[in-house]
C-alpha cells in the first residue's frame, strides 16, 4: 500500500471576522484528528474579513480533503494551499537573554546582529531580542543564545502571503465580493 509522503502544508483561509470563527475552523482540523503545528490570525485591510495561516502536517491528498471542507463553512470565504506556490512565509520570535557580563552582553549583540535581530528591551541583567523570518532563522538564534541562559521565549505562528498578484484577496477584491464556495486552488 501507496502512502503518499507527509509535509508541512500553508493553507491561507480568508473569514468573515466574527466571534466564534476561529473556533469553528479550528474544530473541523481536530475533528478530523489533524495536529495544527502553527496557527496565525490577524485583521485584513477589509475589517469585516480576518486571515487565519494554518499550517499542518498531511499528504497532498487529505490536504486537499481539508481544502475542500473548509471551503463549505459559511464563513469561510476562499481558502489557498500555498505549499507549492512561490509565496513569503515569516513568523517572529522574542527572547529574552541573561546578561551575566558587559562581555556577554558584546557577544549576544554580535549574535544578534549576524540574524539581524533587534534589541526591543535591555537592562543590567537582560536583553530581549525580535528576529523576524523563517523557523530555521529562529532556531539557529535560540540555539546561539542557549549558552546565555534564555529566560523567556515566544513564537507566533507562520503568516504567509502569495508573492505577485495571484493573492486571494486581490483576487476577491478584483471580482468585487467574496465566492462563497469556490476554490483559487
Amino acid at each position: 500500500m501507496n502512502q503518499e509522503p507527509q509535509k508541512l502544508h500553508t493553507l491561507a483561509v480568508l473569514v468573515d471576522n466574527a466571534a466564534g470563527v476561529l473556533s469553528q475552523v479550528s474544530r473541523l482540523f481536530s475533528r478530523k484528528g489533524y495536529n495544527i503545528d502553527s496557527l496565525a490570525v490577524g485583521p485584513t485591510d477589509d475589517p469585516s474579513v480576518s486571515r487565519i495561516t494554518i499550517e499542518i502536517t498531511t499528504d497532498d491528498g487529505r490536504a486537499r480533503l481539508l481544502c475542500n471542507q473548509l471551503r463549505k463553512q459559511i464563513p469561510v470565504h476562499s481558502v489557498t494551499d500555498l505549499t507549492e506556490r512561490p509565496s513569503l512565509r515569516r513568523s517572529l520570535m522574542l527572547v529574552k537573554v541573561r546578561v551575566p557580563s558587559s562581555a556577554a552582553q558584546t557577544k549576544i549583540l554580535e549574535v544578534a546582529s549576524v540574524f539581524r535581530a533587534s534589541v526591543v528591551d535591555m537592562n543590567p541583567q537582560c536583553l530581549t531580542l525580535a528576529v523576524i523570518g523563517d523557523d530555521e532563522k529562529a532556531e539557529g538564534l535560540q540555539r546561539m543564545l542557549e549558552e546565555f541562559g534564555i529566560l523567556e521565549l515566544a513564537r507566533t505562528g507562520t503568516v504567509a502571503l502569495e508573492r505577485g498578484l495571484g493573492t486571494i484577496s486581490d483576487q476577491t477584491k478584483m471580482k468585487g465580493e467574496f465566492d462563497y464556495g469556490k476554490n483559487l486552488l
